[in-house]
């Protein structure tokens, strides 16, 4: 409800003026009837895993979730005010889970993508190629796409990763937050420094098979190599731009201008630390604090020292609160990409779920594309743009890694 409040308070300031308002307004109506969002990342399946043990009959994405004690970001509601065709599902585990463990887990998550779609086939189709996407949009339902998130899921195996494919997985992110035996993560020291002889048999498997090649979460030096491997594009399914914020999750220049020679797609995020600056270097400035907090018993109440520190951190964020994101931020992104790679390769990929619950001022659920394509549009953004921001880069690239596996 308060996400709703931002997004008609941010609309109604970015046409101010009665004319513009109008032609805005009325361009928003016409683009997201023809729903023109396919969503590169969505962590829903782990939300389901962990608050419903994997009960997807205990949670009703038919009503609006957002007014749940523990609210989630996705539901069909807010899906059709955001414009959905199609949602790229993340059948995430943690980094820490390996071996045959890892492939049950990942199982399991894909497992609970198969019963949504069972459970709503009215709402959602699953889709393995772009004509699928097309054909769930044309029949109103949303496409539902599956992507593993992290190398570590096929525990090292191609057997594991064409079976993967077989129950419908997509794409599959080379690493999550720490590096792999064949790959190196950017949020991980470098070890690999790009791919192993393993790690290049991974490209062409995937390439044969037909699933896309991700590279959030993965080091620059491990992206530059798999887009040389790759002979069909790649993608960045929740990445954004390092030169508007430095994040090593984000993005390079020179690795914007790769994507682009390789006919990939950049799909922006809106996790606040990774859109903006500012919230990046208070972050750091948090948990310095309760670094230094942790490190200082003698500073602490004592006899209940884990309290005294939630105590002061409560303390700290009242008299520091997180810097404001709004959608211009997760614009200015869009417009680098866009400017850097090109508006043929930038698309969106929102983390929704995976995010803790935050997101821009708005955009803080999957009804908040509205709000950055009201800024796009202030920005001069046509609506042929919009289109191809929103699926149209994004089914260009499916087709594109479909012919490649042909």
């Amino acid at each position: 409800m308060r996400g709703r409040f931002f997004i008609a308070l941010a609309l109604a300031a970015t046409m101010a003026q009665p004319g513009a308002a109008q032609s805005i307004e009325a361009r928003l109506d016409r683009l997201m009837a023809a729903r023109p969002v396919i969503d590169g990342h969505n962590d829903l399946p782990w939300e389901i895993r962990e608050r419903f043990a994997s009960a997807v009959d205990r949670v009703d994405l038919t009503k609006d979730t957002s007014l749940l004690d523990t609210p989630l970001q996705t539901d069909f509601v807010r899906m059709k005010q955001g414009g959905y065709a199609a949602q790229f599902w993340s059948v995430w585990i943690p980094a820490t889970v390996s071996g045959p463990e890892a492939v049950a887990t990942t199982l399991e998550q894909i497992d609970i993508v198969h019963r949504m779609v069972a459970r709503w086939p009215d709402r959602l189709a699953l889709a393995r190629t772009a004509d699928d996407v097309e054909a769930a949009r044309r029949a109103g339902r949303i496409a539902s796409l599956i992507g593993v998130e992290g190398g570590h899921q096929i525990d090292g195996r191609l057997a594991v990763l064409r079976q993967y494919r077989a129950l419908g997985v997509a794409y599959m992110t080379l690493t999550h937050s720490r590096n792999i035996d064949w790959a190196d993560s950017s949020t991980d020291g470098p070890a690999t420094q790009g791919l192993s002889d393993f790690g290049r048999q991974v490209i062409a498997e995937m390439n044969r098979i037909g699933m896309i090649v991700d590279l959030s979460h993965t080091s620059p030096a491990t992206a530059r190599a798999a887009i040389a491997a790759s002979r069909a594009p790649v993608m960045f399914s929740h990445s954004n731009a390092f030169a508007v914020n430095p994040h090593p999750r984000n993005v390079p220049d020179d690795l914007l201008r790769a994507v682009a020679a390789n006919g990939g797609i950049v799909m922006v995020n809106v996790y606040p630390v990774f859109v903006s600056a500012k919230v990046r270097a208070w972050q750091a400035d948090k948990a310095a604090f309760e670094a230094r907090l942790k490190s200082s018993p003698a500073g602490l109440m004592l006899g209940e020292p884990a309290k005294a520190v939630d105590a002061r951190m409560a303390e700290w964020m009242h008299a520091n609160p997180m810097p404001a994101v709004t959608a211009a931020d997760v614009a200015d992104h869009v417009d680098h990409i866009a400017r850097v790679a090109g508006r043929d390769h930038v698309g969106l990929g929102g983390d929704y779920d995976g995010i803790g619950g935050t997101g821009p001022e708005g955009m803080t659920g999957v009804d908040g594309w509205r709000l950055l394509f009201a800024e796009l549009m202030r920005r001069g953004w046509s609506d042929a743009d919009l289109q191809k921001l929103g699926s149209g880069n994004m089914l260009r690239v499916m087709r594109a890694v479909e012919r490649a596996a042909q």
